[in-house]
């Protein structure tokens, strides 16, 4: 099959969709791939090591598109690159698109078979492809939020792990998911008061058992929510619903309540955000104050760390290019996981989470594949 890998050009953007040891592993299944010049660089790679591997280096995107039947990406396709699109491409990337009418309305009238990597699921329900991308991003969310703590920064002046005889920050975490694990781990190592929330008594109790009293692991109800965040320094909003819009778990009167200086985090913002305040920021311009609040609310975190977030991903979703380069859209069907990633197929919105955020049309998967 002809693969394409462009560059990506979404603002802040350091990712690329494979490495060089990736592309030669589908080189060696006999595929064809065109990588952009240059799509690497930020991470790493250069046009030299991905010739070495067995790709073809071209010069723009259209040659991208119009020489590969599989595109594959890291972000969503942006509007330069909705005229790229045709009806026998297969799309692979991350594409959020309950966070977006505009780029939904794009891809089903390109006709691509647009498949998204964090609502594809493993046999026990999980989410293999988001994974490493919300451990980068958990882990970040912290460092952000420490940083920005600083005075220098606008934040109160605090130490994340305080010193003795000088309390830690408090942080607050929204979802016991591998983004709020995540960030537990980092705000406990760098020695802060840590608390955690969640709807889910099951994961509580796997996160209790793993911190043992380190952090405090409570029933999120949002009276208290409404409470903690009062008292927080950082708040850190992991929620995911895949595929759907993330939950709103502040509102704009209540984050007007908090201690000027504090920092939100919001890990979800690509998904729509968590705060009723939250919109979309970059690593060029990361943060803004509104109630005297810090907002941090980069859509693409593990950009930050484009060489770790490369690798990681490669890791992810090689398995999975190599079944879509060696089947096509086939190989998808007797795999439920692998079908729940397909988003558009023929001009159809077959996700029922997007379909269901903006009141569209739905077409099971199975019966079209």
């Amino acid at each position: 099959m002809q693969i394409g890998i462009p560059k990506e050009i979404k603002p802040g953007e350091n990712r690329v969709a494979l490495t060089p040891a990736g592309v030669s592993e589908l080189v060696a299944r006999g595929h064809q791939l065109r990588v952009m010049s240059g799509a690497g660089a930020a991470a790493g790679f250069s046009d030299a090591q991905y010739q070495t591997a067995g790709a073809q280096i071209v010069g723009t995107l259209e040659e991208v598109y119009a020489g590969a039947t599989l595109i594959v990406k890291v972000k969503e396709p942006q509007p330069e690159e909705y005229p790229l699109l045709r009806s026998t491409h297969i799309l692979f990337t991350y594409l959020h698109l309950a966070a977006s009418r505009p780029l939904t309305d794009a891809l089903l009238a390109s006709g691509a078979s647009c498949l998204a990597y964090e609502t594809l699921s493993d046999a026990q329900g999980r989410l293999p492809l988001l994974a490493p991308m919300s451990e980068i991003a958990g882990r970040v969310a912290v460092q952000a939020g420490a940083h920005h703590l600083e005075m220098a920064q606008g934040g109160k002046g605090l130490l994340l792990g305080g010193i003795p005889g000088v309390a830690p920050a408090k942080v607050l975490i929204l979802g016991g998911g591998v983004v709020g694990a995540n960030a537990a781990a980092m705000a406990v190592g760098l020695g802060a008061e840590v608390r955690i929330m969640d709807k889910s008594i099951a994961r509580l109790r796997q996160l209790d058992d793993l911190w043992r009293g380190r952090v405090v692991c409570e029933y999120a109800t949002q009276t208290r929510i409404d409470e903690c965040a009062l008292s927080a320094d950082l708040v850190i909003g992991s929620v995911l619903n895949a595929g759907a819009s993330a939950p709103r778990l502040l509102t704009r009167a209540q984050i007007a309540r908090m201690e000027p200086g504090s920092v939100l985090v919001d890990v979800a913002i690509d998904q729509g955000g968590c705060f009723e305040t939250s919109r979309p920021t970059t690593h060029q311009q990361p943060t803004y104050v509104e109630a005297g609040v810090i907002h941090y609310c980069v859509a693409n975190i593990p950009s930050a760390v484009g060489r770790t977030a490369t690798l990681g991903l490669t890791n992810a979703t090689l398995s999975y290019i190599l079944r879509l380069a060696d089947g096509g859209i086939a190989a998808l069907k007797g795999d439920p996981g692998f079908t729940a990633a397909l988003n558009c197929h023929g001009g159809e919105l077959t996700q029922p989470a997007v379909a269901a955020s903006f009141s569209m049309p739905y077409r099971d998967p199975q019966s079209i594949l």
